[in-house]
């Protein structure tokens, strides 16, 4: 551009063509030429092109096979799925390129679901796409409430809608459609009622502090066990707790030796071991303890108690020294030592529960009973 050719900001031009098919950001303003029509065109819709199934009955029996096959993959995938649930071990491993090693039964359950869901989605798409009327129908505008001649004529037309999807001449369709719908509910409630697992028995109202594992079936014989610090490992001795200490403790044996013949089931279950056994240990001045179970629970002072909220099982682990409480930072429950661990604030409805310790030959803190009571939330059974 030349600089006859360069206009100023805010400077005028003439107006724009009509026909120009952009307008410069440099040529200051524009006066438009209010060319705008009063109303638009309607431009219509497009003509309408005929499917194959349209005219050719041969080319619209062939699209029903191919809905009807779609829709048989979907039952093949779900039956695969309900035999692959039962088949494949929960602890087996594939190799998959491109993934690595991943767990066999997630991957085998997730591609049959997939193949079940896909079936049924493409088949319904295919038959939509193929054999459905597929002609554009526009409709006015109306009041929100129809009258009583269109509700009827809503009614007919669907009723002219399953006439027209041919359902009811295609029964191959109906029948392969009703089965791939009907089966794949199966997988949904088979995952709820076979992933529940086996019945928890008494496993919720025991933990390691029973003598060992406490799994469902297991019934130890108990015995004492030291409290060990978490996460070093460590025998407690009285005389390290000091008023205001706060000590964060698993049972002993928790974590498992090698050569022990417990350690492959503690390997597995850890989690669940160390969620049920976790016991946070506190030292109070006796003349400070209102409660004569509390005092006998414990051991000159030092208490123990359940590291588990009794709301949903977060883990209490704030202790205020002056005012002796503990809180739980999920939902603020919050409990008294000095009343045997009493709700005193906050959702939970039950105190925490107490474990029963003394001190053996050497002077290390050791469990003088189990939890009397289930930790932890409440649930149905709870005794």
């Amino acid at each position: 551009m030349n600089e006859q050719e360069t206009h100023h900001p805010g400077a005028e031009v003439e107006p724009a063509s009509t026909s120009s098919t952009a307008v410069r950001l440099d040529e200051g303003h524009i006066i438009g030429t209010g060319g705008v029509p009063e109303r638009f065109t309607n431009p219509g819709l497009p003509a309408h092109v005929a499917r194959a199934a349209d005219l050719d009955e041969a080319a619209a029996r062939r699209a029903e096979k191919q809905v009807a096959t779609l829709f048989g993959l979907s039952i093949l995938g779900t039956l695969a799925f309900i035999v692959l649930y039962f088949a494949v071990d929960l602890d087996q491993t594939v190799f998959v390129p491109g993934i690595g090693v991943t767990n066999a039964s997630n991957l085998a359950l997730g591609t049959t679901m997939a193949l079940g869901m896909l079936g049924i989605g493409f088949g319904a798409v295919h038959w939509a796409k193929t054999l459905m009327p597929d002609e554009e129908v526009v409709e006015e505008r109306h009041p929100m409430r129809a009258s009583d001649e269109s509700r009827e004529r809503v009614v007919k037309v669907l009723a002219e809608g399953g006439e027209q999807s041919q359902i009811t001449r295609r029964p191959l369709i109906k029948y392969t459609m009703g089965g791939a719908l009907g089966l794949f509910a199966v997988p949904l409630v088979l995952q709820v009622a076979g992933s529940l697992g086996p019945m928890p028995q008494k496993s919720l109202s025991r933990t390691f502090w029973n003598g060992g594992p406490s799994g469902p079936g297991e019934d130890p014989e108990f015995r004492p066990l030291r409290l060990m610090r978490d996460p070093e490992g460590t025998p407690v001795k009285a005389e390290d707790v000091t008023i205001g200490s706060v000590f964060h403790i698993m049972p002993e044996g928790l974590l498992p030796n090698p050569d022990d013949p417990e350690a492959e089931y503690l390997e597995k279950h850890i989690l669940e071991e160390k969620a049920k056994a976790a016991v946070i240990l506190i030292r109070l001045d006796e003349d400070l303890i209102e409660s004569q179970k509390q005092r006998d629970w414990g051991h000159q002072g030092i208490v123990a108690y359940s590291k588990i909220c009794t709301h949903v099982g977060c883990p209490v682990g704030l202790y205020e020294q002056q005012t002796h409480h503990l809180l739980c930072p999920c939902h603020q429950s919050t409990f008294d030592v000095t009343q045997d661990c009493k709700v005193i604030f906050g959702p939970a409805k039950r105190p925490l529960p107490q474990l029963k310790i003394t001190v053996d030959d050497e002077g290390y803190l050791v469990s003088a009973a189990p939890f009397a009571e289930a930790v932890g939330p409440s649930f149905w059974e709870r005794g």
